[in-house]
Formats: structure tokens, sequence, C-alpha cells
């Protein structure tokens, strides 16, 4: 039997396609292999987002291709966005590729190994989980409506498609059954969730059935879109929901002449109600946004805006991008390109607010008792690694637990009491 070895780059979105084609790709009896040398077939699950995704794809691509020069018995599949957006491109420049599918194309793939497909309408309770067992990402819907100057995602993966919430608690109860006491929400626009089914949000139903699982500890939801988010969910953040108060909602710029380029559908005033409701109605949430920076047409004035407002605002957890310059995409036409080292020195400065922001926030958290989810042992600190709830896995900062490594397991629930800080972690000592 063959075996395979899939490389997903990008996203956690991303993530979940690959679980979900390793889920039948072992349900078709195909052996996964843990290395690609070691593979018969090799699978890249690209990203084609922005342009560093769409160079590190390609270079995926060639090192695949590498191992077939070696080995011409090997087959290269390439997959995902990158291939959705770029399909024709890559097969008249790169035609040592044997197979190219786009998004979500899980029985293209099976068929092209000689397989049929395996429990199509059980797709995502069929994952092969690939994160830590303790936590886990939860798709609930593909697409977007929104016509985002910057992005190409729509037309990458198409309008909103959402997930029935029953679909989405079977597969919860199995992720969970498996081990993850975290279950992650995410999608292109979570605030839109359920809108195409139901023509309004059904994310507070959701999180409310999500609720009464047994074992699952926490429930974080990232990628809020801000223009139709559902101020109802904060009943159930502020409340003895297993939903997390932690609010990750991209914003992108705060200059109202800005955001009107890049066609958001908010203001600077509709943004900061918002964040002050938030705060109001959740004292203790924790506020993550991202940011791009450089965006056509962004003066140094909007640039002095934004920096003000971070100064203001005070994000608990903050990521920012350059903007890239995407074909098919309304930006692309736009007048008044800014400079890209231009855009790389502003990303620089409001990285040095925010590092000062994160170093105050982090040094108010000493003295203070935390749950902490265990993550790792890490044998070169001494110390295991775990998040409170103000902390996604992979974007946002740590818990350092100095203790002993029989002490704890990943996936443990922590008591700890904080005794320093710095500008992304936090060290603490376990308590019993």
């Amino acid at each position: 039997m063959k075996k395979i070895h899939v490389t997903t780059l990008g996203c956690s979105k991303n993530t979940v396609d690959s679980e979900v084609l390793l889920g039948q790709l072992e349900a078709n009896q195909f052996q996964i292999a843990e290395e690609a040398p070691d593979a018969d077939v090799l699978i890249i699950n690209t990203c084609g987002f922005i342009q560093d995704a769409k160079e590190e794809s390609i270079q995926a691509i060639f090192e695949a291709l590498k191992l077939k020069e070696a080995d011409p018995a090997k087959k290269v599949f390439v997959a995902g966005c990158l291939s959705q957006r770029y399909r024709k491109e890559i097969e008249k420049e790169i035609p040592e590729v044997d197979a190219i599918f786009g998004t979500e194309e899980y029985e293209a793939i099976l068929d092209a190994l000689g397989k049929n497909h395996a429990a199509l309408d059980n797709l995502y309770r069929m994952r092969k989980v690939t994160t830590p067992r303790h936590y886990a990402w939860l798709k609930i819907s593909e697409g977007c409506n929104h016509t985002c100057a910057f992005c190409a995602i729509p037309g990458i993966r198409g309008r909103l498609r959402s997930r029935t919430p029953e679909s989405l608690v079977a597969e919860a109860e199995k992720l969970v059954a498996g081990g993850a006491r975290e279950l992650l929400l995410i999608s292109q626009d979570t605030s839109s969730y359920g809108r195409d089914l139901y023509q309004h949000s059904k994310i507070k139903t959701l999180v409310q059935s999500l609720d009464r699982l047994p074992d699952l500890d926490w429930i974080r939801i990232l990628y809020w879109y801000p223009t139709n988010f559902p101020t109802e969910i904060l009943e159930l953040m502020a409340g003895k929901s297993k939903l997390l108060p932690y609010i990750d909602m991209p914003i992108q710029h705060i200059s109202d002449r800005v955001l009107r380029q890049m066609r958001r559908g908010d203001t600077r005033d509709s943004l900061l109600k918002m964040f002050y409701l938030f705060r109001e109605k959740i004292p203790d949430v924790a506020l993550r946004s991202t940011l791009i920076l450089g965006h056509p047409g962004e003066t140094e004035a909007d640039f002095r805006e934004l920096l003000a407002f971070i100064e203001d605002i005070k994000f608990d957890r903050l990521g920012t991008f350059v903007y890239s310059d995407e074909e098919q995409t309304a930006a692309f036409d736009l007048p008044d390109k800014v400079d890209p080292e231009v855009a790389l020195e502003r990303q620089k400065q409001i990285m040095e607010v925010q590092q000062k922001i994160s170093l105050e926030k982090n040094t108010a958290m000493i003295g203070k008792t935390m749950q902490v989810l265990v993550d790792e042992y890490n044998p070169e600190a001494a110390a295991f690694i775990g998040r409170t709830y103000r902390d996604a896995p992979e974007i946002d900062n740590e818990v350092l637990i100095s203790a002993p490594p029989e002490a704890l397991q990943p996936g443990a629930m922590a008591t700890v009491s904080i005794i320093d800080a710095a500008e992304y972690e936090l060290y603490g000592e376990l308590l019993p």
C-alpha cells in the first residue's frame, strides 16, 4: 500500500483541510508517512494568501520535486489555496508536478490515488488530528461574503458556506472524546456563521450546544469580523459558559480614509464603540486584533492616527502584516502605493509600541493566580509551557511553569501563581 506524506502550509483552516484529507487516506487504508523521504506520494497543501506564503509554498513544492528527482517513482501532488488560485500557472511553470488540486478536493485526490471516496458525508468526523490532542480546531464555515480590497480569500475559497450546528456538535464530540479540552472555532468570518443557512447568526446557539459537552473545558472563537459582530455572544463570555472572554477581531486599520480604501464596513467611531462595549460588559476580556501596514493610500497622518489608537486602546495581543499587492484584488489597481520599506518601518514602530503595552499588561499579572492549560514540557527551560484563557496556541503569549517533568502532563489544567513577567511570557509556580 502506498505511503502518503502531507505537508501543510498556511493557517489553521488549512490544517483542518489536511486533517480531513489524512482521515480519508487512513479510511482508504493508505499508510501515512511521518517524513517526506519515506513517502511514495507527497501532497503539498499550499497557502496562497500573500506573497510570503506563496513563496513558502513554491519552495515546498521544489523540495518535494528534489525527492522525486532522486527517486522518480515518487509522485508530487499540489493542493490548497495556491493551486486553487494559480492552477494554470503551476501546470505551465512546474510541469514536473504530477497532479494539481484546489481546496477541499478530497474526492479528486483519492481518485488520483486509485481509491473511492470513503464516507463523503462524514468527512470532518473522520479527521486525523495533528495538533496536540488536548486542543483542536473546529472549522465552522468556509468562504466569505465580504469584499475587502486587499483580500484574495473570497476568490479562492468562495462565498460563505456554514456547516450545520448538528454536524459541528457531532465532530466536537469526537474531538473531545479524543482528548480535546479546548476547541478553537475558526472560519474566514465567524461573525457571519449561520447567516447563509438561517438568515441570522447561529454562533450563540452553537456555543450553547458545545457548552454541554462534559469533558470540554474551554471554547475559544477566532476571526470575528467587526461589521456584523453578534453582540449577544457577550452574555455567554461574561457568564458561566465555557466560552472564554477572548475576542480576536482583525480590524486592519482605524483611519476612516484607509478603512474606506480597504472596503471595510467599519468606521473609527464604530470600532471604538465596540471595544468600549467589550470592556464594559467583560472587564477581564482579552482583546486581540490584526493590522495591515502600508495599504495603498495610507499616508503618514493615517499611520500616526493608527499609532495613537494602539497606544490608547492597548490591545492585549496584536498581530501585524505588511500589505501584499495581490492580483485579482481591488487594492491591486489602487494608486498611491506605499513603499515597502516605509511599510516595514511602520510595522516596526507599531510592534515596538505593542511590546511595551504587552510588558505593562504582563507585569500587572504578577501576584495573580491563573488557570493554565499545559501544552508541553520544555527540557531546555526545565519548565512546562502553557497558556491562560488570554492566549490562543501558536500566536499568543505563553506561561512557563517551573516544575519537575513528572509533575504535569500536556493537557492538564494547572493552578499557577504568576511570579515574573517579560514582554511575551509569564513565569509561574505550580500551586497544589
